[in-house]
């Protein structure tokens, strides 16, 4: 897999992992620990998506 169609890749996560969150948030009953680990899970794809992008510009 190249880089560009990895990083494609963990943007698409990303923006499905926001859209699930925001589902989420809808619903009263949402399990908060869940939520939390969503949210993380989200920042994991973000912080990776941010190492990406500056080895892509380094290069």
């Amino acid at each position: 897999m190249s880089m560009q169609s990895h990083l494609a890749e963990l943007e698409r996560r990303h923006a499905a992992l926001e859209r699930q969150i925001e589902d989420a948030l809808l619903h009263p009953s949402v399990d908060s620990l869940e939520l939390a680990e969503m949210k993380r899970h989200k920042l994991r794809l973000k912080d990776e998506i941010q190492k990406l992008r500056t080895i892509e510009t380094v290069h």
